[in-house]
Order: C-alpha cells, then sequence, then structure tokens
C-alpha cells in the first residue's frame, strides 16, 4: 500500500509518498505553508504522484480520547478541533492539512497518527502528576508525551542494527532537535519520558526553556510584571538556547559563538549537555538500567559533539563510543566502542515510515518491509 504522509509543523508542511517498502518515492517540504487555504503545493504534490492508496497524518496530541491510530472519521476531527488548545502551535497545523488533503483526495482512506500514542502507557507513577487527585481527573492532567512516532521508529532500528530483541533491551531514547525529548523503554515499552502535558517540559530546547520550577513561574506572574500569555510566549519562543545565547536557538548558531569566545553561549551549550546527561540518567533509571542508548533528530544525527558528550555522562551505566566512527556519523550505525557494555547508536529519524507502518495497520494492510511488527 502506498501512502501519502502528511506532517505539518508549526510554518511547515512536509509531504512523503512512502512504497510497500517503507522506501522514499517522492518527497517535498513547503517550509511556509498558510495552511487550510494555501491549497496549492499540496495539489501540486498531489498531481505529480502516482497511485495514492491511503493517507497517513502526523498528529502531535491526541488528548485523553485518542490513544492510537485511528481511521479519520468526521467524528474524530470534531475532537481534533475541541483540544487544539492542548498543542495550539501544531494540532490546529494538522487539522488543515487533513482539510487539504481532503479536498483533494476525498475518495482516499485517511488515518490520524499520534505522537502522543507511543507514551499512553507509561505506569501510572509515571505519568502522574503530584497535584490533587479531582484536578487530574476534571482536566485530564497527566504526562503526555511526544515526538513518539520518532522514538517508535529509533528504538525498533537502533534493536535491528544491534542485533537484538527490541523485548530484550532496556533503552534510553534521544530525540533531539529544535524540540527534544528523551524516552526509557523496556521490554518494547515506553515506561518514562521527559516531555510532560505539554511540549515545553523536559530538556533545554532551542527556543523552549524546558523544566523550570514552578514556584519560579508563580514568583514571576505575581513580582515580574509578567502575564500568562507573555510567560507562555517567552516559555516556548524565546527562551531555551536562544533565551540563554542571544542567538537563533539553532545549536550551530550557539557553537559558531561559543567557538569565537562568546560567554553566554558557552554557558547555554554548558546547560544543554548538563541537562541531556542528568535526564539520559533519569531514563536509564526508569528503564531499570542500560543497554541501548539512541540518538537521533536533527542534533542527534548531525552532531558527533553532542553524542560524545551525552554517551560520557552515561560512562557508569556502560557507554563508551569509538570516537573515530562517530566523527563520520550521521545515519544508522552503531557507534559503540568495541568493550562498551551499552551500545549507542545513530538512527536517521523517519517518522514518515513510522506513520506509513501505522497507516497500514490500521488499515490492515501490512507494510511488506522485514523487521519487528508495528507497536499494537
Amino acid at each position: 500500500m502506498r501512502v501519502l504522509v502528511v506532517n505539518a509543523g508549526s510554518s511547515s508542511l512536509k509531504l512523503t509518498l512512502m512504497d510497500d517498502d517503507d522506501r522514499i518515492v517522492a518527497t517535498t517540504t513547503v517550509e511556509r505553508w498558510e495552511g487550510e487555504d494555501d491549497l496549492e503545493p499540496v495539489s501540486r504534490f498531489v498531481e505529480e504522484v502516482d497511485d495514492v492508496e491511503a493517507v497517513g497524518h502526523r498528529i502531535v496530541h491526541g488528548g485523553p480520547r485518542l490513544t492510537e491510530s485511528v481511521p479519520l472519521e468526521d467524528d474524530v476531527l470534531a475532537y481534533l478541533d475541541s483540544i487544539e488548545d492542548l498543542a495550539p502551535l501544531h494540532n490546529p497545523r494538522a487539522v488543515a492539512g487533513i482539510r487539504v488533503v481532503r479536498q483533494l483526495l476525498p475518495n482516499i482512506p485517511e488515518v490520524a497518527c499520534f505522537d502522543t500514542t507511543f507514551h499512553t502507557d507509561l505506569p501510572a507513577a509515571a505519568r502522574t502528576y503530584a497535584l490533587p487527585q479531582a484536578w487530574n481527573e476534571r482536566w485530564s492532567l497527566r504526562r503526555y508525551g511526544f515526538h513518539g512516532l520518532s522514538h517508535a521508529h529509533a528504538v525498533r532500528r537502533a534493536a535491528e542494527l544491534v542485533g537484538s530483541d527490541l523485548a530484550d533491551l532496556r533503552v534510553v531514547s534521544c530525540h533531539l532537535g529544535a524540540g527534544a525529548s528523551l524516552a526509557a523503554v523496556r521490554e518494547g515499552r515506553c515506561v518514562d519520558t521527559t516531555m510532560g502535558f505539554t511540549p515545553v517540559e523536559g530538556l533545554v530546547m532551542a527556543t523552549r526553556s524546558g523544566s523550570v520550577d514552578p514556584g519560579l513561574l508563580l514568583w514571576l506572574l505575581q513580582h515580574g510584571d509578567q502575564s500568562p500569555a507573555g510567560l507562555a510566549d517567552v516559555l516556548e519562543h524565546h527562551a531555551g538556547l536562544k533565551g540563554l545565547s542571544g542567538t537563533s536557538g539553532d545549536l550551530r548558531d550557539v557553537q559558531a559563538a561559543r567557538d569565537s569566545g562568546d560567554v553566554d553561549a558557552k554557558l547555554a551549550f554548558e546547560v544543554f549537555i548538563h541537562r541531556l546527561r542528568r535526564e539520559i540518567g533519569a531514563m536509564a533509571a526508569s528503564a531499570g538500567g542500560l543497554d541501548l542508548l539512541v540518538f537521533t533528530g536533527g542534533i542527534g544525527e548531525h552532531e558527533p559533539e553532542v553524542r560524545s558528550l551525552g554517551a560520557q555522562g552515561a560512562e557508569h551505566l556502560g557507554a563508551s563510543i569509538d570516537e573515530r566512527v562517530n566523527a563520520v556519523t550521521t545515519s544508522d550505525r552503531d557507534i559503540s566502542s568495541p568493550d562498551a557494555r551499552a551500545r549507542t547508536v545513530v538512527v536517521t529519524a523517519s517518522e514518515a515510515s513510522e506513520i506509513a507502518r501505522e497507516t497500514r495497520r490500521v488499515l490492515g494492510s501490512p507494510s511488506t518491509h522485514s523487521g519487528p511488527p508495528a507497536r499494537d
């Protein structure tokens, strides 16, 4: 089954056609997509490809109700409209993508695939916030977790690279990009993750703060002349590496400024690495140990310095990398030292292949690609 994968970001739109073997037939990225009324770039791509048999949509947040990939019926679309406030930068854009594709391919079956699905079955102790239980129940407050489609592909592919059954491995998966999160996987299931109710929690990111003392945020609201809307904007768009360094927040810009002697950029990079190492340790604790450390995402794939420093923080857990191999690796590869007790691998991010697999599973047409089955 040839699947058109639609991945709407906060400003961009990526379209990818996957064949039966999860190979990319065609792909395009519209860097500045204007939303539901911007039909032309989607129409052009659809006209250039043949035999689209199904469509899979990436949705960042499924809310408390949509906990697994589902056929995209009208009631699902209405529910997604109702929970757009849970991921205001991404869910409305994804819904816009759904409506555009429906206009162009009205008779093609569609499936909604959620980043939150991978984390749905977190143990109660890992997903529950220590707030009044009445609050948690009333507003469905819990750790939802994100980047699940990327983590799902990364851990499956990493297990293949080291020749082991995923169910036998204790894994820490590091999705590192402009947005970043870690996941702890044991017996093939996610048991902990760094992002929470929103994608702001956890690691330091390009423009997001990551975890901050909630008492500090309350102090800013009460004494720091900050409004809720203004504080939300800063935490999402003007904090993280950008806020600390004064750069764009792109890690490459931070490294360049650091290397030119900028002390703020140097501190920003050190804070980023410190939090990464700390959270790797936390996820390993949740996994019950470490057999496999996985790096994926734009930073995870292309920044050997980050991989090296991250793995050094896990040496007490058995991680050790071959620096010569690490320096030249940008795609699927084991970069471990020969004597490492825990393996470290780099996996090329592929949300598209995970969405295609899930789309076929939901529609009853499994992928012919070899390897472990998709998550049920």
